[in-house]
């Protein structure tokens, strides 16, 4: 499964925004669908090989692109056929149908399937599961080469819905944009390896997928504390800040202090009794301060969080720390991030609906604060409305304590100076090409060793 690096992600209305605005600067959705059927039949071919195509079309425009990819394709010479669900229902989709002059077969259980099979059954305009007997007949064709045309049909395409496909895809063809069931299960777990081909829209760039990972490289002039000096809270459960610590040591920072803890995980980690946090959050050289890994709710957990809040550095709660900073967060501007796993981010924020996008979203907005909404499909919103998507991440992350790798790897980050989302961004991405590396068997200490 992959999805394209730094891509742009359009909801369903942001997407017809997007074709409007198409038409409006002169290039009309006869064109586009033109387009987006040239980029179809590329695909198809590639992946057939020689080999016979069968299409499933569906009334609307999606449709509409599978009878121009027919088209495009019998021009080329290939075994093409095409299986129709319906009649044609819109214009653009009945003008598609006109240009294929080949037959049409209804799409039925006794429809021959062929080696590759064109799946433009439905779009990310479907409004309702797909029924159980059409969902029999696509899982027929399960034993056959896939191709999707925008969104395998059945799923969500905004993502809000937990739709599943019936007839998951080997590869999947995003048309002008990523769209939130590409990247947001259980729908992006059924689009295989997805492809994106540009049709001539103009996307907005506010939601995109992780950027490629880059090292940051220091200067010539760089010293340990302008590399980022990062203070980490340690709770009871000593070894979630000691990962946090190492993490943020090996993710970047320059000088990590480990405070609450007589036992360091590496020797260049300072460890500081409790009683100097407070001279540490003073001390100006501190660029980030962590708190929440491996500390339990209570009073000395909200008393740290006070203090943390007090001081006016960028922080980076994670856990019970989310909870004990909410009624605060928002009322000052400041940097921080807040990494929740799907269970934290429930607690924190029990009122708030709709996809994983659109929480995130309004999770970032009401506090004010970067939200890293951890999970396999991990959300990165910005109070400014800007996110950034993790899918995929990798499976082998799902292991304790690498949600503390995480919050160490933020706080190296958002240490630098810049952007809190941009951090988040950056720590993200580390993370999970680190798990890349290590790969099977991987505990979360592996992921702060060399």
């Amino acid at each position: 499964m992959s999805v394209p690096a730094d891509a742009p992600v359009l909801t369903t209305a942001a997407m017809r925004e997007a074709e409007a605005a198409c038409a409006v600067q002169g290039t009309s959705l006869s064109e586009l669908m033109e387009s987006a059927g040239a980029a179809v039949a590329d695909t198809a071919w590639r992946m057939a090989a020689g080999a016979p195509i069968l299409i499933l079309c569906g009334p609307g425009n999606n449709g509409g692109d599978g009878y121009v990819a027919a088209r495009l394709l019998a021009m080329r010479g290939a075994a093409v056929r095409v299986a129709a669900l319906a009649e044609p229902a819109t214009k653009l989709a009945k003008a598609a149908r006109a240009g294929w002059d080949g037959p049409v077969e209804p799409l039925n259980g006794r429809t021959p399937a062929a080696p590759l099979i064109v799946d433009a059954l439905f779009g990310v305009g479907l409004s309702r599961p797909i029924a159980d007997n059409l969902a029999a007949i696509l899982r027929s064709f399960a034993d056959r080469r896939i191709l999707a045309v925008d969104v395998p049909s059945g799923a969500d395409g905004d993502g809000a819905a937990d739709w599943i496909p019936p007839l998951p895809a080997d590869v999947t063809l995003a048309l002008g944009a990523l769209k939130p069931a590409h990247i947001l299960l259980p729908s992006a777990s059924a689009c295989g390896r997805v492809l994106l081909a540009p049709i001539g829209i103009s996307a907005n760039r506010a939601m995109r997928t992780l950027p490629a990972v880059q090292t940051q490289v220091p200067g010539a002039t760089a010293h340990k504390f302008t590399r980022g000096m990062v203070l980490v809270f340690a709770g009871p459960m000593r070894g979630a800040a000691g990962l946090t610590a190492a993490a943020a040591a090996r993710a970047g920072a320059g000088y990590v202090v480990l405070d609450g803890s007589e036992q360091a995980p590496f020797s260049a980690i300072i460890t500081e009794s409790d009683a100097k946090f407070g001279e540490r959050l003073n001390d100006p050289r501190v660029g980030a301060v962590v708190i929440g890994p491996g500390f339990p709710a209570g009073d000395e957990l909200l008393f740290d969080v006070e203090a943390a809040l007090d001081s006016g550095k960028p922080l980076v709660l994670d856990a019970a720390a989310i909870d004990a900073a909410l009624p605060r967060l928002s009322e000052t501007p400041r940097k921080a991030i807040l990494t929740p796993h799907e269970g934290e981010f429930a607690r924190a924020f029990p009122q708030l609906y709709g996809s994983k996008l659109d929480r995130a979203k309004a999770a970032a907005v009401r506090t004010q604060a970067v939200v890293v909404y951890k999970g396999a499909d991990t959300i990165i919103a910005a109070p400014d409305g800007r996110v950034a998507a993790a899918w995929p991440g990798s499976p082998w992350l799902a292991t304790a304590g690498s949600g503390d790798v995480l919050a160490g790897a933020c706080g190296a980050m958002l240490a630098r100076g810049g952007d809190a989302f941009e951090a988040a961004v950056a720590a993200v991405g580390w993370h999970i090409a680190r798990a890349a590396r290590i790969g099977p068997g991987l505990v979360a200490d592996d992921l702060v060793r060399d």
